[in-house]
């Protein structure tokens, strides 16, 4: 069996239940993939969205309906060894990839503050005038479970809000276009477990704020979000379900208040109704 077999074949065997399942799971719940659509599949070299072009291909393949794929990849400025893992892996696994590129990082670099965000930002603008131009109407990027479980607590701890990472959102500046998360129910756990099994090495983030940090994302944010969700799942084994859950439970007779639109409601407005 080629290498590019084994990796598809696994997703549905070995992997069927901790990948294939909650990947189809997704795109049913919340409606991501429709007939007719065109999706523009964004893959960065790392593992998340590497697994998510190879689910979505092996869907092509079998499902109900029609739809089409373009597999793309934005290089905003990898050195060549990165480039050419991208490249070596994608012919690999016979990922048929449009690689475009910018110069995200050499504008980044200049960044006095928060030059992360406003990498994360231009990559998205990117990602989606790229889309379009390909005719597409929706694009697919690779955030897993554990994202959306570590985003929902962030929010709270850090920001004083309760906001998740949502499974599928319409763009604000890109009318038509749609961004679709497939692996939104698929544990980070199990991505690693599967890119190990086939042997596969993957880039991290690849721009020199990550390759010049010693420790890499230890002090981060999201870090330190991992690090209390293991520390509570010791006594309680379903925190991280129940923290992606409560965003699905939420009781509006007891929230003091919350927006809607951008606009703010107390529960004094019906309180003496």
């Amino acid at each position: 069996m080629e290498p590019y077999e084994k990796a598809e074949v696994s997703i549905v065997k070995k992997y069927r239940n901790e990948i294939w399942i909650p990947f189809i799971s997704a795109v049913k719940k919340y409606r991501l993939i429709e007939e007719g659509d065109k999706i523009a599949v964004c893959i960065s070299g790392g593992k998340d969205s590497t697994l998510m072009a190879k689910c979505i291909q092996r869907l092509q393949k079998y499902s109900d309906f029609p739809f089409s794929a373009e597999y793309i990849v934005m290089d905003p400025g990898y050195s060549e060894a990165n480039r050419k893992r991208i490249e070596a892996n994608s012919n690999a696994l016979h990922l048929p990839v449009r690689i475009f590129n910018t110069n995200i990082f050499e504008i980044t670099e200049k960044a006095d503050r928060s030059p992360c965000y406003l990498c994360a930002k231009m990559r998205r603008g990117c990602l989606y005038k790229h889309a379009c131009e390909l005719g597409c109407n929706k694009i697919a990027l690779g955030h897993h479970l554990d994202d959306v479980i570590e985003t929902t607590l962030m929010s709270m701890l850090y920001s004083a809000e309760i906001r998740t990472m949502m499974p599928k959102l319409h763009s604000a500046h890109y009318g038509g276009m749609e961004l679709i998360r497939p692996l939104y129910l698929v544990h980070e756990s199990d991505i690693i477990s599967w890119g190990k099994f086939n042997g596969l090495q993957f880039l991290r983030c690849a721009c020199q704020f990550t390759e010049n940090c010693s420790d890499g994302l230890k002090e981060s944010k999201r870090q330190k979000m991992k690090q209390l969700i293991a520390e509570l799942k010791q006594e309680n084994p379903d925190v991280d379900k129940n923290i992606f859950h409560s965003t699905e439970n939420v009781n509006l007779d007891t929230v003091v208040a919350y927006k809607k639109n951008g606009i703010f409601h107390s529960f004094l407005d019906n309180y003496a109704k």
